[in-house]
Formats: C-alpha cells, structure tokens, sequence
C-alpha cells in the first residue's frame, strides 16, 4: 500500500478566465472599422453585434435561423439554439437589431428555414445559402482585428466576455447576466467578468516609489 495514497493536495479553483476581453472603445472601433458598403461588411457586423449584444456563443448564433430573428411585443428578439438542445430566446439589444435588420435587407433574407448568417459567392455579391462555420468566423474576426489594429488574440469568445464586462462596468448584475448569457451556474459567468481588471491596474499605480 501507498501510504500517501489518501493524502489530497489543496484544490485548484479557477476565478477568471483566460478569454481576451476588449474596452468599450476598442468593441466600438472594431464595428466602425468594418466596410458596411459591401454584403460581407453588413454580414460580419452584424455577427459581432449579436455574440457581443447578446452574449451569445458563436455556435448558437452561427446555428440561427432566419426565422431566429422576429418580432414581438413591438421589439426584435433572439432565439439562439444553446448546448443540449436549449432554446434560449434574448431581447435584440437595438444597436444588434439595426445591424441585423440592414443586413437582412441587402441580403435578401426572406426564407423563414434559411441560415441567417451564410457564406457569400466567390464575387462577394451573393450570399449561397450555406451556413458559415466557426472557422471561417475566427478567419474574420482575426482580420478585421487586425485592420482595427486591435491584439491578434482577438478571438470568436472575446465578444461574449467584453459582453458580460460592459453589463456589469454598467451597473448590470451578476443575475441578469447569467440570464442573458445562458449560463446554469454564475460561477461560469463570472469567468467572463473582467471589471475587476481595471481596479487592479489603478491600485497597483498607487505603489509611488
């Protein structure tokens, strides 16, 4: 026998995750910086607005249908398609609806049962009616960072967690968060809370030497 088979080292808890997170007004210069004069400009804000209005993941707004996008009670909703098979349906933040509806529009977007965010013809004119994958997401997340001049770690959870830090920066609580993200513990929401990144940056500058 081991006699130190029972012996149990101290338990490691994660508190923060490691997912870039990007300021209000990198999240701000990245959208801008995007060319809405093209489909494919309409199409790629339009994502990023939902994972980043939304907290949504990628999986489940890359899974969204036309008819995902609607109406009710005079107001534009989500229904996002989460893990397990969950339907979590989230109120259209209005800057995420404005995108999507200029999109839908240029795109031509009427078929209830049709992917709503596709990939686009080899002229970029047309969308093809094939859904987009994550990787062709991360591919254009990593470059329209980088035309924003914004940290190549940029990447499809960054929108979900700068998200979450906004709402919370903004008086949101932990709850509601939790809620709009879809989360079943607030131990995983928390992951994605960045607020206390800047506290420790002002603290740590009050070490005058």
């Amino acid at each position: 026998m081991n006699p130190a088979a029972a012996v149990r080292g101290p338990k490691h808890v994660v508190t923060k995750g490691a997912t870039p997170v990007l300021s209000p007004a990198e999240a701000r210069k990245l959208l801008a910086s995007i060319d809405t004069g093209a489909l494919a400009g309409l199409r790629d804000r339009a994502l990023l607005s939902v994972m980043l209005y939304s907290f949504a993941r990628v999986s489940a707004v890359l899974g969204m249908r036309r008819q995902d996008y609607f109406g009710q009670a005079n107001r534009a909703w989500l229904r996002l398609h989460e893990k397990g098979g969950k339907r979590h349906d989230v109120p259209a933040h209005h800057r995420a609806a404005a995108a999507l509806d200029a999109y839908v529009e240029a795109g031509g977007l009427e078929e209830p049962k049709a992917a709503l965010f596709q990939t686009m013809d080899p002229a970029g004119r047309r969308l093809t009616g094939r859904a987009l994958d994550r990787r062709l997401v991360l591919a254009m997340i990593k470059r329209r960072a980088s035309a924003a001049g914004l940290p190549p770690s940029t990447c499809c959870h960054t929108f979900r967690a700068t998200g979450i830090t906004a709402y919370l920066s903004n008086g949101g609580t932990l709850e509601h968060a939790q809620q709009i993200a879809g989360h079943a513990s607030p131990k995983t929401t928390k992951l994605y809370d960045r607020t206390a990144d800047t506290v420790t940056v002002d603290e740590i500058e009050r070490i005058v030497i």
